[in-house]
C-alpha cells in the first residue's frame, strides 16, 4: 500500500518493500524497507528517470526535507527521486536498544548486525530497483557512507547503475580500520587548530570545561555521563561546513554562576546531550568500524587503540601543561557504550562485533578496474571524515572515474552547496564540464 501527499512544489509517496535479511538465503527471514518517492509537482505524471539517494552514516535514515531544497531541487528538474531509509534506519525495521533484544542475547544481536553493511544495502537497492524501475538502471547519488555503498554497488551490481555520483565518499579499497584512524587523527588535529585560529577565545573555554569535567561527575538530563572524552568528541562537527561556528556557540554559553559557584549551564547541557546522544542513530556506533572490516582481522575497537598513538589528544596531559585541548572527530570508542543510555544495553553486542574475524570483502578491485559505468566523485580537500589520499587512490583504481577536487566545501558539500554541487557533478558525468 502506498500513500501520496503534497508539500510545496513536490508530490511525495511513501513506499515499502520486503527484502531478505540475508540475501544469500532468499527464502528465509525478511525485513521491511521504507523509501520516500519525491517528484516535482509539475512533472508528477511524466515518465522520468530515477535517482536513488543513499544517505551518509552508517545508521542514518534518509533526509526529511520540506519542499525541494538544495541538491534535491536540482535533481527534481530531471529525475524522480527515491530517498531510501537504509536497513535498520528510519522506518526500515529499526535496529536499536529497544528492538535488538527481540533477536535474543548479545551474540544473536551481533550476528544479526553483520547483515547491515554496504553489501546488504546494495542488494536491498537491487531488490527495490526491480520493483520501482521495472529493471531499468538508475542514477545513484551516494553521500559519505552512501558513497562507500555506491563503490560496493559498482563492485557487486554495476548493471543496475546508469550513473554513479559520489560526494565525499570514496573509500579505501583495502585499508584496515587502523589505517583509516592513523590517517584521521592528524586531520582532526588540523581542524581543531584551524578552529582555535578562527576563535582563539575557545582554547581557554575548552580547557576550563575539560578541567571541570575532570574534577566533577556530570550527568546530563538524559542520563548521559559527560566525561572529558565525551566532551572532546563534540569535535565531530568540525568536519562540516558550519561546524566550527556551532562548536563556538556551544562553548561560549558553557558556564553559569549559581549560589554554589560556577557550573555547566542548563542550556549547554541540553545542547551537548543533543549532539552526543546516539538515540536517533545507534547503528552508527554499532557498525561504524565494521564498515572497514574486509578480512580475518578484527577491528578490535580500532579508534580507541590508535588514539593512544597520539598522546596530544590526552586531555589530562594537555591541561597539565600549556597545550590546547584537542577535540576528536569521527571515531567510536567503547566508553560511549558506558556514557550513553541509548547504547549501554548494547555494550556486549558492540564488543562481539569488534572481535569478529569473518568479515567478507566489500569491493572488487578487478571489477572496478574494468568499470564502464559513468562515475563522478566530489573529493573535498582535507576532508575530516574521509581521507583525501585514500579517496584519490581509489579514484585511480576505478576505470573512467572523474573527480572534482575542491576546497570550497567541507564534507557536507552536497548539503551546503546544494544545487551547485550536483549540477557540477552531473555535468562532469556527461562530459559537459
Amino acid at each position: 500500500m502506498t500513500f501520496s501527499y503534497r508539500q510545496p512544489g513536490v508530490v511525495l509517496t511513501d513506499r515499502r518493500f520486503t527484502v531478505p535479511l540475508d540475501h544469500s538465503r532468499p527464502g528465509s527471514e525478511t525485513i521491511e524497507l521504507y523509501a520516500r518517492e519525491v517528484v516535482a509537482s509539475d512533472k508528477a505524471h511524466q515518465d522520468l528517470p530515477w535517482l536513488l539517494y543513499l544517505q551518509g552514516g552508517p545508521g542514518f535514515g534518509a533526509d526529511r526535507s520540506v519542499g525541494r531544497p538544495g541538491w534535491l531541487g536540482r535533481a527534481l528538474k530531471e529525475y524522480r527521486v527515491l530517498l531510501l531509509d537504509q536497513r535498520g534506519t528510519g522506518h526500515s525495521t529499526p535496529a536499536n536498544r529497544q528492538t535488538l533484544p527481540l533477536r535474543g542475547g548479545p551474540a544473536e544481536q551481533a550476528d544479526y548486525l553483520t547483515h547491515f553493511r554496504a553489501d546488504s544495502i546494495v542488494r536491498d537497492c537491487e531488490a527495490v530497483r526491480a520493483q520501482v524501475t521495472g529493471g531499468a538502471p538508475w542514477t545513484v547519488l551516494g553521500q559519505s557512507f552512501g558513497g562507500f555503498c555506491l563503490t560496493t554497488y559498482l563492485s557487486l551490481a554495476p548493471e543496475g547503475l546508469a550513473t554513479a555520483v559520489i560526494t565525499g565518499g570514496l573509500p579505501s579499497l583495502d585499508a584496515h580500520a587502523d589505517d583509516v584512524y592513523r590517517a584521521a587523527f592528524p586531520r582532526i588535529e588540523r581542524k581543531v587548530t584551524a578552529h582555535y585560529a578562527r576563535y582563539p577565545q575557545d582554547a581557554e573555554r575548552a580547557r576550563r570545561i575539560a578541567d571541570h569535567l575532570l574534577t566533577h561527575d556530570v550527568v546530563l538530563p538524559s542520563g548521559y555521563r559527560l566525561t572529558v572524552e565525551a566532551f572532546q568528541s563534540l569535535g565531530i562537527v568540525l568536519g562540516t561546513g558550519d561546524g566550527t561556528h556551532r562548536l563556538h556557540y556551544l562553548l561560549e554559553n558553557a558556564f553559569v554562576r549559581t549560589p554554589q559557584g560556577f557550573t555547566l549551564s542548563d542550556a549547554f547541557q541540553e545542547q551537548a546531550q543533543g549532539m552526543l546522544s546516539y538515540a536517533r542513530h545507534p547503528l552508527y556506533a554499532l557498525v561504524h568500524e565494521a564498515i572497514y572490516g574486509q578480512d580475518a582481522r578484527p577491528t578490535a575497537w580500532s579508534a580507541e587503540r590508535v588514539r593512544a598513538e597520539f598522546p596530544q589528544f590526552d586531555a589530562a596531559k594537555a591541561l597539565a601543561g600549556d597545550e590546547p585541548l584537542l577535540f576528536t572527530g569521527e571515531s567510536i570508542h567503547p566508553w560511549m557504550f558506558d556514557c550513553d543510555p541509548a547504547l549501554r544495553p548494547l555494550r556486549e553486542t558492540a564488543d562481539l562485533l569488534a572481535a569478529r574475524t569473518d568479515w567478507t570483502p566489500l569491493y572488487d578491485p578487478a571489477r572496478l578496474a574494468a568499470n564502464d559505468v559513468p562515475v563522478v566523485a566530489a573529493v573535498y580537500h582535507d576532508d575530516m571524515y574521509v581521507d583525501t589520499a585514500h579517496s584519490l587512490r581509489t579514484a585511480r583504481a576505478i576505470r573512467g572515474l572523474r573527480t572534482w577536487i575542491t576546497d570550497e566545501f567541507e564534507h557536507d558539500g552536497v548539503r551546503t552547496g546544494g544545487q551547485r554541487v550536483l549540477d557540477r557533478l552531473l555535468a562532469l558525468a556527461r562530459n559537459e564540464a
